[in-house]
């Protein structure tokens, strides 16, 4: 996983399609359900802390950008 849109593509794959209409909040629900598949233990470590890194970067840049307008 390298991108928001892999993130995307690995949630379908568990039937998981997100969509709110708020970017920072799709993200946010990204990054619960991808908590809820490694409790679940339907991810592996390395998959979930490469997952969670992504959102959380894609998170804090969208919320610097929006700070700075």
């Amino acid at each position: 996983m390298r991108t928001i849109y892999d993130i995307q593509q690995y949630l379908k794959r568990f039937g998981s399609v997100i969509y709110i209409g708020d970017r920072i909040a799709d993200l946010e629900m990204m990054e619960t359900e991808i908590k809820e598949l490694y409790q679940s233990q339907l991810i592996e470590p390395k998959e979930y802390e490469m997952a969670l890194l992504i959102l959380r970067q894609e998170i804090q840049a969208l919320r610097d950008h929006k700070k700075d307008r």
